[in-house]
């Protein structure tokens, strides 16, 4: 993963001319009305963990099965994965395959949250500011809920997830719904997503997005922000980006 060396770039952003208040941060800073946050890979290095669960499910069926075929389903919905798993030669019911998958992930995550570096102290950070987070994540609310158990109190004023919502990321429903639950318009929240499904519902809703670079590649774009670890988003990163700024901390390859 390359360093952050770029700075910033400017791109508009056209701002609703009724946007709900800001929160602030001291006198000068401007913070988002809501931090929503993609789970898997995001806040916590769950993808191996799906990625375990997914091979030993085809190797208990005989079934080929790549590095390289998980890495394509990271950021997808369950039903997404049940599907290809299935074609792939499993051969169960895709609720069979969903329930075996998230059973064997939450157990890891029950036994050892595998938080990313800098993820518990901007949480923590956000909640003493007042800045409430939403929890989006495609993962379901069985596998959500063992997440939140072991959060910090109090980070996560809501939680949205997959077997929650009629469409699955790429789709903005999941981070609509979580702006409408916290009561903020959408466009004046922060989306903080990993894989090319989330990031494409976080630009798709109007948020302001944030990809950050861990197992897949995040495409450039000129109205996302991109970032390679959690420690960059502090709160002149925030109002930066809150006002307009496109921020790119990896740069082209």
């Amino acid at each position: 993963m390359p360093p952050s060396t770029i700075a910033s770039q400017t791109a508009a952003r056209a701002a609703p001319d009724n946007r709900a208040p800001i929160s602030r941060a001291g006198d000068d800073l401007r913070l988002p009305s809501a931090v929503l946050w993609d789970m898997d890979g995001t806040l916590i290095d769950s993808e191996p963990y799906w990625m375990a669960a997914e091979g030993a499910l085809t190797a208990e069926h005989g079934v080929e099965w790549t590095y390289e075929q998980g890495l394509a389903m990271v950021g997808m919905p369950l039903t997404h994965s049940a599907g290809v798993l299935q074609a792939a030669g499993v051969q169960l019911e895709a609720g069979e395959i969903v329930e075996y998958l998230i059973s064997r992930v939450a157990a890891s995550v029950r036994s050892a949250v595998p938080w990313q570096p800098g993820a518990i102290e901007i949480l923590t950070r956000l909640r003493d500011q007042g800045v409430p987070c939403a929890l989006v994540t495609m993962s379901y609310r069985s596998l959500a809920d063992a997440f939140v158990d072991q959060a910090p109190e109090g980070v996560f004023s809501v939680v949205v997830a997959g077997d929650e919502v009629t469409h699955g990321k790429p789709h903005p429903e999941a981070y609509l719904t979580a702006a409408a639950r916290l009561g903020v318009p959408v466009a004046d929240c922060l989306a903080v997503e990993d894989s090319p499904a989330g990031i494409g519902s976080a630009l798709a809703c109007g948020a302001v997005p944030v990809g950050i670079e861990v197992m897949v590649p995040v495409i450039a774009d000129p109205r996302l922000n991109r970032i390679s670890t959690l420690a960059a988003l502090t709160p002149e990163f925030l109002d930066q980006v809150m006002t307009g700024t496109v921020i790119d901390q990896i740069g082209d390859r």
